[in-house]
């Protein structure tokens, strides 16, 4: 018998087939757009509770309010800084 660890996914198709794939997102988790070519993650909700990942938040609502070029929820940073971020969540 396995066991998963939670955690963040990285999707492994472009941004421009995430819309056709967005009920593949389990539940539990949400979909996120991150840096300058909208990469798709996946990230468990939980982190939606964390101090760091509210600020990301609030990053986001500042940038753009609530629309969201991709449709889902873009983080308006680098994915360098959000792999940072969520590396802390996962391993406090």
């Amino acid at each position: 018998m396995g066991f998963r660890l939670p955690g963040i996914r990285r999707a492994s198709f472009s941004a421009n087939q995430a819309s056709s794939r967005s009920l593949e997102v389990p539940k539990g988790y949400l979909a996120v757009y991150v840096g300058e070519k909208q990469k798709r993650f996946v990230i468990p909700i939980s982190y939606l509770n964390q101090p760091s990942f509210q600020d990301l938040l609030s990053q986001a609502q500042e940038e753009f309010g609530y629309d969201h070029p991709m449709g889902g929820l873009t983080i308006p940073c680098s994915e360098y800084v959000f792999q940072q971020i969520t590396s802390q969540l996962e391993y406090p």
